[in-house]
Order: structure tokens, then C-alpha cells, then sequence
């Protein structure tokens, strides 16, 4: 029996997961960071992500002896390294406004198709190139440019080695042909040698005996946005994973890569999944618990998202809520947008108004679900995850809306289990990912979708469309 690790760096904290090769879980720990925020820029410090990974990875170790751990992190975002490996500045979050210029310059390179993303500021590169333009001094010292799970594996590990899917994140990386996209260095100016050697999630970097470890195998993950996938039990094409959490992201695996610029003019961006041959999308809502958690503190003080989700009722609320509280994601990309209601009189109570919120987060992924219909990559069903797939009133609300399958499971961190399901593999505990999914994830429920409400839910829908397309601009 193997003991296996998943450790997820994310924006506000980095977690260790561990379970055995028989699927049991063993133990999380955690530790918190904050994202500095000051006069526009917003930054995380390398060195206290690091140091917080030190000390979960210790805390575990002392208690573990730890086969293999697989790292997974947030995108986009990177440290750059002197010669002697020290940090020479702090990671620019993909929130962060510079390289706005640099991304509008790249525009006319028609990247698009080769990278899987138009260009935006979020990116690795624009970044990078405001680096060079700005702080000159530092760009000429910069020796590598490693995003958080390559840095964290090359940290514990001395080799520099990035996932495929996080390697897609930097806005530089041929999806297809599966390495650094020469022309786009080219046109950025920038050295594609800083970044690290591309290889496919699951490849092990090496053995550490930092922290307390003891010989443990360090494997690559991929984008957190992959191994949550992964971790929900996306092992095959057709089917997509629904993380329910501040945001809402929900995943489509497929096989052919849509090769249409209509389709990343819309705001998706394509990335090579954790299994070879298939790739992964992603769709986007900016609020998803936030709007509920601010319809709880605003209007029902006091009250759990339990009585909250238990005072709808099943009826439709017969309300339009557009749920763009902290502005619109896929496919409309406008973070100027905002929320509204329609509809509400003066005999409409709270319950009417809190389940129109859970309705119209499922309106904008239908819409987002029909551009995906169009291009060829809507999912078959959906596999829910998060804080929102807790309520069995909104997956009812779900399967409705989408007429789809809503599928829940019985796995609290997704991310961390999809991950060590990769470093598992690796080393042999599991056969495959696919018995590695068969091991861990155990399905909790299904929310089948009813015609009826269906029928009655695209009556609001309808307005719905109409609404969200003719406020763009205002």
C-alpha cells in the first residue's frame, strides 16, 4: 500500500491531501496567505507561498512516510529567478492590470488557434513583456520564469519541468504540437528559454527529501482547473466537471480542439487535458457563492445556506436575475457589466428573490453551454464539486435548467484528489487514471431533468437572453 499526496497551490492558501492506494483519505493540511493589494497591482510574495508549502508538506511528513506527491497550482502567475534562484520579484496575479498594453500589441498576430486563447492581460506573457519594458534591470537578470507548481517541483526537486495545461496558461504554448510557440516568443520579444521544460501531467520530476520527506517522488500535476476534472472523475471525453465555488467554472473535456476564431473571441481558452489526446475548456462566471453568500449577509442575517436553499420551494420564481455581481465571464468577457433583477414587485419575497440567483447562475451557463453546442463540445452530463453542489435544491435547479444530468460525489478537494491521482499513477500504486477514479471517487447522487420544468424554466430563459444581450454597453 502506497501513501499518496495532492498538494494544490492555490491564490489564498496552498493544501496537502493524503490518502492511501486503497482510497482512503488520511489527513489535510493547510496553511493561508494573503494576495497584497496596493494602488492597482496585486501581488504574491514567492518566498511565503513557498514557505507555507514547507509547512504543510512538514507537518504531514512527520506523520506520513509520503510515496509520492503531486503538485498542482494556479495559473498564469509566475516567479521570475535570478542566476542564484532568488526571487526577483513578487508573482503578478492574473487580476493584475499590467500588461494590458502588451496583450492589445499581440492582438494582431492572429495567436489565437495555436495557443488556445486570445490574448488578455491575465497571461504569462503580456506580463513578462511589461517586465521588460518597465524594469528593464530586472528582465536582463531574470534566469528562468517558472509558474507555482513548476517553482514549488523545482524548489523540492532542482528540475525545472511544467505541465502541458499550465504551460498553456503563459499564452505561449502550442497546444497542438505540444511545445513553446516559437513565433509568439518571436513577435513578444521575450526568451522562451526562461520557461521550464514542457512535459504531460503525471511526469515525475524527481525525489525530495526536503521538509521532512523521505525519498517522496514529486510529479507534475497540471492547471488546478485540470485536476479538479480530474479529481470529479473526467477521465474520458463528453463529460465536464462543474466546480461550485466562489466562482464557477465548469470544464468540458473533448478531442477535437475547435479550430474556429469565433470560439476564443468569446473568452474560452483551450488547454491539453491530463490525459493524452484530449483537451479541456473552460467556462467562467465570475460570482457563484459570492452572490449567494451576499444575499445571505444582506437580506437573511443569521440564516445557513440549509434554510436558505430550503425556503424555494420547487416552484419557479418566475424572476430574471443576470448574476453579474463582480462582472461577466464567458462568453461576454466584460468585467464592466453588472447585476440586475427583473421582474420583482411588491409582492416578491425573499425566497423568490434567493432562488431567482440560483436560477440565473444556471442561465449563464446554459448560454455558455449553447456556444459549446455550436462548436462542438457541449458535455453530455455534468459532475458537480464545490460549496454550491451541496444544496440539492440547486442541482435540482441545475438539471433542470441545463437538461442535463447533474451528478454529485462524495469528495471534498477535488483538486488535491485529482492530483495524486496523476503522481499514483506515476508511480505505480494505480493502474491507470481510470482505476485510480474507480479507487477514490464515489459517486453521491443524481439530479435527473425534468421536461416539465424545463419547459417552463426556457420561458424565462427566453427573456433572459434577450436581457443579458441588450444590457452590454450600458
Amino acid at each position: 500500500m502506497k501513501i499518496l499526496g495532492g498538494l494544490d497551490i492555490g491564490t489564498g492558501s496552498c493544501k496537502l491531501s493524503l490518502y492511501d492506494s486503497e482510497g482512503r483519505p488520511l489527513t489535510v493540511e493547510a496553511c493561508e496567505y494573503e494576495v497584497s493589494r496596493n494602488a492597482g497591482d496585486h501581488e504574491l510574495d514567492p518566498e511565503t507561498v513557498w514557505q507555507a508549502v514547507q509547512q504543510v508538506i512538514g507537518r504531514t511528513a512527520a506523520k506520513y512516510d509520503i510515496d509520492a506527491i503531486g503538485v498542482t497550482s494556479l495559473g498564469e502567475s509566475f516567479v521570475a529567478l535570478d542566476r542564484e534562484d532568488r526571487p526577483l520579484l513578487n508573482a503578478m496575479m492574473y487580476t493584475d492590470p499590467r500588461g494590458s498594453e502588451e496583450y492589445r500589441y499581440l492582438e494582431q498576430f492572429d495567436f489565437d488557434r495555436t495557443v488556445g486563447t486570445k490574448p488578455h492581460s491575465m497571461y504569462s506573457l503580456p506580463k513578462l513583456m511589461w517586465v521588460k519594458k518597465h524594469k528593464p534591470e530586472i528582465y536582463a537578470r531574470i534566469r528562468r520564469a517558472l509558474l507555482f507548481e513548476d517553482f514549488i517541483i523545482y524548489r523540492l526537486t532542482g528540475n525545472a519541468q511544467i505541465d502541458y495545461s499550465l504551460a498553456a496558461r503563459t499564452m505561449a504554448f502550442d497546444i497542438h504540437q505540444k511545445c513553446w510557440a516559437d513565433t509568439v516568443f518571436e513577435a513578444a520579444g521575450i526568451d522562451p528559454g526562461l520557461f521550464s521544460r514542457p512535459v504531460p501531467a503525471g511526469t515525475p520530476a524527481g525525489c525530495s527529501s526536503l521538509c521532512g520527506l523521505k525519498d517522496t517522488v514529486i510529479v507534475n500535476g497540471s492547471h488546478d482547473q485540470v485536476t479538479a476534472a480530474l479529481g470529479s472523475g473526467i477521465t474520458g471525453a463528453g463529460a465536464a466537471s462543474d466546480g461550485m465555488g466562489s466562482v464557477e467554472c465548469i470544464t468540458p473535456v473533448f478531442s477535437s480542439v475547435p479550430r474556429e476564431k469565433a470560439f476564443y473571441a468569446k473568452g474560452y481558452s483551450v488547454v491539453p487535458y491530463a490525459i493524452d489526446g484530449l483537451y479541456a475548456c473552460y467556462i467562467l462566471a465570475f460570482t457563484c457563492g459570492t452572490a449567494v453568500k451576499w444575499f445571505r449577509n444582506t437580506f437573511a442575517p443569521g440564516k445557513t445556506y440549509a434554510e436558505l436553499s430550503g425556503s424555494v420551494g420547487d416552484e419557479p420564481s418566475g424572476l430574471v436575475c443576470i448574476p453579474h455581481f463582480g462582472g461577466a465571464a464567458t462568453p461576454y468577457m466584460d468585467e464592466t457589466a453588472r447585476a440586475m433583477f427583473y421582474g420583482v414587485t411588491l409582492e416578491t419575497d425573499a425566497s423568490r428573490l434567493y432562488r431567482s440567483i440560483l436560477e440565473g447562475a444556471n442561465y449563464e451557463m446554459l448560454l455558455n453551454l449553447e456556444v459549446m453546442r455550436e462548436f462542438g463540445a457541449e458535455p453530455e452530463d455534468l459532475t458537480v464539486t464545490g460549496g454550491g453542489s451541496k444544496s440539492p435544491e440547486w442541482l435540482q435547479i441545475k438539471a433542470d435548467i441545463l437538461n442535463k444530468k447533474i451528478i454529485s460525489i462524495d469528495v471534498e478537494e477535488a483538486g488535491t484528489v485529482g492530483t495524486l491521482m496523476l503522481a499514483g499513477t506515476a508511480i505505480g500504486a494505480f493502474d491507470s487514471l481510470q482505476s485510480a477514479r474507480e479507487i477514490l471517487i464515489k459517486p453521491k447522487a443524481e439530479y435527473l431533468p425534468r421536461p416539465d420544468m424545463h419547459e417552463r424554466y426556457m420561458e424565462t430563459y427566453a427573456i433572459y437572453k434577450t436581457l443579458s444581450a441588450a444590457k452590454h454597453g450600458i
